[in-house]
């Protein structure tokens, strides 16, 4: 959800090095990183098709993961900044990958021809800011002296990628470095290499309803609040909504069976009403339950509209407090 970069870059590379392994092995040399032919023949179009789609599906595997990882960034900043965050380490990586493959043979005379294909300089780069801006939590404490943070799958699975080929720590180097140079403000290098904005409304129009996604649906979303008073308010609240749910429902089965309307407000007022009374073993009396709530007509229409009857939407919005998406979650549910 929030991501819709991050699904197509887990999605669409995936899908191509998968086919490219099993079903299309004599295409897989237009997509080797083959610098050598980038430096004596031009091939320019190495630069993109090698680094573009990973030849190993471990790498595809890893990659994936730490992308799917790395989705936080996107909902953060935005898909116009997280893609120009991505174009502008991509085009600086394939700079020092040449860099340092002619500095790797001046100082200790390797000649590197060909460097492991895939997406994994931008990957790679994306360790920068996740190190800089994800605060470290600890989670637990192996043998007492290493500790598991919320970050240590991630550093686990970018050295699982960094061992699984002999000259990926080139890319790895060229990844972090470029990362740097565009997170750093000394540079300016976000300034320069950047997305245009008619661009990125043409792939908003285009690509983004593909790979969008609605709101999950099946879970109550909750706002963390920022003190410890409004996050037990919210915690009260989530679980006033979840009894009323859940007897609301009893219920309604019991109406089906015998007929009738229920009286939502009467069986059911919500918790801040409740104080500290044991509604396990007594039932209120009728002198303290307040008195109906009124129902806006605007909310009962809307609830009409919908396709439900009046007095239904009347009760619903009684036992709601007039909460319009509480009342229509239950309506939709039962």
């Amino acid at each position: 959800d929030k991501a819709p970069l991050s699904k197509s870059l887990l999605l669409v590379p995936s899908a191509i090095s998968i086919l490219l392994t099993l079903l299309f092995q004599h295409y897989q040399k237009f997509f080797v990183y083959n610098l050598q032919a980038v430096k004596e023949d031009f091939q320019i179009w190495r630069l993109v098709c090698g680094r573009t789609i990973c030849l190993d599906l471990k790498d595809t595997f890893c990659s994936s993961l730490l992308i799917y990882n790395f989705r936080i960034f996107e909902r953060r900043y935005g898909s116009r900044k997280f893609s120009s965050f991505l174009l502008g380490a991509w085009m600086l990586s394939a700079l020092f990958d040449l860099l340092l493959v002619e500095i790797t043979q001046y100082i200790f005379g390797i000649t590197i021809n060909s460097l492991p294909s895939g997406f994994l300089g931008p990957v790679f780069a994306l360790f920068v800011p996740f190190y800089l801006s994800i605060p470290r939590v600890q989670v637990t404490q192996v043998l007492g002296h290493f500790s598991i943070t919320n970050k240590s799958l991630v550093y686990i699975l970018g050295l699982q990628l960094l061992t699984s080929g002999s000259y990926i720590w080139i890319l790895a180097l060229s990844g972090l470095i470029s990362g740097t140079c565009y997170n750093s403000s000394i540079l300016k290098v976000h300034q320069i290499l950047c997305v245009p904005r008619w661009v990125a409304k043409i792939f908003s129009w285009t690509l983004e309803p593909v790979f969008s996604s609605a709101e999950p649906t099946n879970e109550v979303r909750v706002g963390m609040g920022a003190t410890v008073d409004i996050q037990r308010q919210q915690r009260m609240e989530l679980l006033d909504r979840q009894i009323m749910m859940s007897q609301v429902a009893q219920m309604r089965r019991q109406r089906q069976q015998q007929g009738g309307m229920i009286n939502w407000n009467r069986l059911f007022p919500p918790l801040r009403h409740r104080h500290n009374a044991n509604y396990q073993d007594h039932r209120p009396s009728e002198q303290g339950i307040p008195p109906p709530t009124e129902v806006s007509e605007e909310q009962v229409a809307r609830l009409m509209e919908m396709g439900f009857s009046r007095g239904d939407a009347l009760e619903a919005l009684r036992a709601s407090n007039n909460d319009l998406n509480v009342a229509t979650n239950f309506l939709l549910q039962h």
